[in-house]
């Protein structure tokens, strides 16, 4: 069963979409990290251009989130001031990524960076996740116990001006990296098409240490609304947000969502972060094969030359 595209300009299974729509929720709900990291490199494998991929998974982003977002809202798990500080970051980066998507698709340089940004981020960040799972895993099994850091611990970063008191989280620090956290997520978020809840978990943990107990619930309302900007923003300049693209892959992904949840609470940690890690990885690594392996049809561009008779 097919149906056109209209922005992507070509026709796709629904069952395809769907199915991956399911994958992507499953795994999303499941890890913890929303899933459009997975989303845009998963549509680029079955054709999508990436432009259109990106667009399009911001779309899915926004949906997704604010279930989570509403969800968390409900039992108080969300720091709103947090969200909010790291809202006027991510505002700014937000526009500063749709304005780098559109400058570098009307160079015809868009698809290679989102590529190549694929595959840097997702190798380093699946590298250190499959080694500190490794790791975790093995301490455990010789009976040790794992190195946390406690929330209220100081860094570097507590020393820096402009503190703001954040009550929620019960965390006093400067409002300084937490706006550049929020520009970095606003930014990636808008050329990369996707949330960024795989990196933004760790640095509210490691670097601002705020507490497990807001820190998701705080990341799914940024996620929000910085993916409801881009998908504005998008949908407004470049034009490439294909409505029923989204559609069918939100339809996926709140049914996927829903078994994920449950399947994460059979799972010990460890094993999660091991397994999160080994799929980014893979993700990754394909994207190394796409951009390395010889094409099936090759060509070269040059400038056409007059013959003078």
């Amino acid at each position: 069963m097919e149906i056109f595209l209209p922005i992507a300009d070509q026709p796709a299974n629904v069952l395809v979409l769907l199915a991956l729509g399911v994958a992507v929720g499953f795994l999303g709900a499941m890890f913890g990290v929303g899933g459009g990291f997975l989303m845009t490199p998963l549509l680029v494998f079955l054709g999508i251009g990436p432009a259109v991929a990106v667009a399009s998974s911001a779309n899915y982003m926004a949906a997704s989130s604010f279930s989570g977002a509403l969800s968390y809202w409900r039992r108080r798990m969300v720091d709103l001031k947090l969200a909010l500080t790291l809202f006027a970051g991510g505002l700014l980066g937000t526009f500063s990524g749709v304005w780098l998507f559109t400058k570098l698709r009307a160079l015809g340089q868009l698809d290679l960076l989102i590529s190549v940004s694929y595959l840097v981020l997702l190798t380093a960040v699946g590298g250190f996740m499959l080694t500190e799972g490794l790791l975790a895993i093995w301490r455990q099994r010789r009976g040790g116990s794992l190195v946390r850091r406690r929330p209220g611990a100081r860094s570097w970063v507590h020393g820096l001006p402009f503190k703001i008191r954040f009550t929620q989280s019960k965390i006093y620090i400067s409002a300084i990296p937490v706006c550049l956290i929020g520009y970095l997520m606003g930014a990636l978020g808008a050329i990369m098409g996707f949330g960024g809840g795989f990196l933004l978990v760790p640095m509210l943990i490691y670097v601002l240490r705020v507490p497990t107990t807001t820190v998701i619930g705080t990341s799914n309302v940024l996620t929000m609304a910085t993916m409801v900007i881009a998908t504005i923003s998008h949908a407004a300049t470049s034009h490439l947000v294909d409505g029923v693209l989204a559609l069918f892959l939100m339809i996926g992904g709140v049914t996927g969502a829903q078994f994920g949840a449950r399947a994460a609470q059979r799972i010990p940690a460890e094993r999660l972060r091991f397994l999160l890690g080994l799929l980014v990885l893979a993700v990754g690594v394909r994207f190394a094969v796409e951009l390395l392996a010889r094409p099936d049809n090759l060509f070269s561009i040059r400038p056409a030359v007059e013959v003078v008779p």
